[in-house]
């Protein structure tokens, strides 16, 4: 049996082999479409469904798809596909012109602001704000909340001033106390070292380091983290110079607490026959100079429009007025070889650092001919440390300036230096640094702002050899999102900036890299209640 459609598709035919039955046509009833035009209908609505289906899946993702019904949905993707545009458009549409119509017109004097977005909704309901007015308001609201936060910022930068260059009342209580036990403890004047130990104070093949401070719980933190971090602690001899005043405490804490095998010398400032007015006649100038002592000591907010500056400005123009900055102690490094006559090479030390592994290698770095031994600033992503040129520090509108230096020079950092004082004594870098000095003190101040560092990037220029920044990491100070993890590694840490870790602004989880070497069973430092 066979079976045959026509190709019109209109009859069908059945025939069969076997004698018994003819052949069979049968007429097929015409259909009521045609097939041309299903085919048509199918290949149009095969073009339509998917923008119908992107269209429904941008309304839902909008937000607006709370239909339930297909006559709902059809009123939110009508206009959509007649290519007109709904009310909500139009609406925003005209709000963004008049918002533009606002931001230049004058906000009218005495215009009654809400305090809170509460009583903004308030008060319309209340007086019935056309889109104008409130947009009137609401623009006197933001400009209100801006100057209010500015002004706030302000404040804060000023109080974190005045906390960072305060002495805690722990500190101030130690120094006290160590004074007092100086007069009234014989133990506590011993010699430093013992008369046995003082030709050690000039063998080159010890490791010397000198420390320059008048705080007497950071130069602990330094010199214990130092010889604990040490492979070689019998090799180490600190050199630690203070001022007058803080001279008889710093005494009796390394007198009262040995650091052995490891070696301390405290000396004072006037102990130094070699610092005379004579020998340095340019600082005494800095510390006496009537304008110089104002501009470190006065009012640091008078003369400065905070209108016309950003927050991160003020904050580094206020830390570049630290009184630090004038202090004899801070630009002592200066004359290292005149201090230590005898002395080859010793590593320089700030008292805001903590020092993690043994540096005795320090000494086996060649400094190829150069007298510092430094970590350079301008390797780094962040704009506060790591990102310092000659431009971040000095003026270059000034003439002088402009002539001898290149903005774009790398910077180094001072806190870890290794000096070669037989190469220094050499040069005439001390002599170049008091003459920029009184350059910059005879035009007032404006070569450049801050402190010491400023002076000695001109003093050594072509007399430092870049080390690995692993040795020293900076900002500790300064920034609360150091990573931990690159705190841990390297050798020596530095809370430069404002965050001292014995303050109370100090960041906290910097801190315990710190605080674990201050020794908090000791009797001055739990009586004194230091921060711990």
């Amino acid at each position: 049996m066979q079976l045959h459609i026509s190709p019109s598709m209109r009859s069908l035919t059945i025939s069969s082999s076997n004698e018994f039955f003819d052949s069979m046509k049968i007429k097929v009833a015409p259909p009521l479409i045609s097939y041309r035009t299903l085919f048509h209908t199918i290949l149009i609505l095969a073009f339509l469904l998917p923008f119908v289906f992107i269209l429904t899946a941008l309304v839902t993702l909008e937000g607006v798809n709370k239909c339930s019904s297909i006559d709902c949905l059809g009123r939110r993707l009508g206009p959509r596909l007649l290519g007109r545009v709904d009310d909500s458009e139009r609406l925003v549409r005209d709000f963004y012109k008049i918002l533009n119509e606002v931001s230049t017109q004058e906000i009218p004097d005495g215009l009654k602001l809400p305090n809170s977005f509460r009583q903004l909704v308030s008060d319309m309901k209340n007086y019935h704000y056309d889109a104008k007015t409130f947009s009137l308001v609401l623009r006197a609201m933001i400009e209100k909340f801006e100057r209010d936060m500015r002004e706030s910022k302000f404040a804060e930068l000023m109080n974190k001033h005045f906390a960072a260059s305060s002495i805690p009342k722990g500190i101030h209580c130690l120094s006290l106390r160590l004074t007092d036990e100086y007069s009234s403890n014989a133990h506590a004047r011993r010699q430093l070292p013992s008369p046995e130990r003082l030709p050690v104070l000039s063998d080159n093949s010890y490791h010397h380091f000198v420390l320059a401070t008048d705080n007497i719980l950071a130069a602990s933190v330094v010199v214990s983290s130092a010889v604990q971090s040490s492979s070689k602690p019998e090799k180490i001899v600190f050199h630690v110079i203070t001022d007058k005043k803080t001279y008889a405490g710093m005494h009796s804490w390394f007198a009262l607490n040995s650091v052995a095998p490891a070696i301390v010398e405290v000396k004072s400032v006037h102990q130094f026959d070699w610092l005379t007015r004579e020998n340095v006649p340019v600082l005494e100038a800095v510390e006496t100079h009537h304008g110089i002592r104002n501009y470190y000591h006065g009012n640091h907010i008078a003369g400065a429009n905070l209108s016309e500056t950003t927050p991160r400005k003020f904050a580094s123009k206020l830390q570049s007025r630290s009184p630090k900055y004038i202090s004899l102690l801070n630009h002592l490094r200066i004359y290292l070889p005149e201090l230590f006559p005898n002395l080859d090479k010793v590593v320089f030390l700030d008292d805001d650092i903590v020092i993690q592994r043994d540096l005795s290698p320090l000494w086996d770095i060649d400094l190829h001919g150069k007298v510092n031994g430094a970590v350079e600033t301008c390797r780094g992503e962040d704009e506060w440390v790591m990102s310092k040129r000659l431009r971040n520090y000095f003026n270059f509108s000034h003439p002088l300036i402009a002539k001898h230096l290149d903005p774009e020079e790398c910077a180094w950092a001072y806190g870890m230096n290794i000096f070669d004082l037989r190469t220094w004594r050499k040069t005439d870098i001390r002599e170049t640094y008091h003459s920029w000095l009184k350059a910059n003190l005879k035009s007032n101040l404006t070569m450049w702002k801050l402190g010491t560092l400023p002076p000695a990037l001109i003093a050594f220029k072509g007399h430092v050899q870049a080390i690995d920044s692993s040795w020293h990491m900076l900002g500790l100070g300064y920034q609360s999102n150091t990573n931990i993890e690159n705190v841990k590694k390297a050798a020596v840490i530095h809370y430069n900036g404002q965050s001292k870790p014995w303050l109370e602004i100090g960041f906290e989880h910097l801190r315990p890299f710190w605080t674990k070497y201050v020794n908090y069973s000791n009797d001055f430092i739990r009586n004194c209640h230091i921060l711990e």
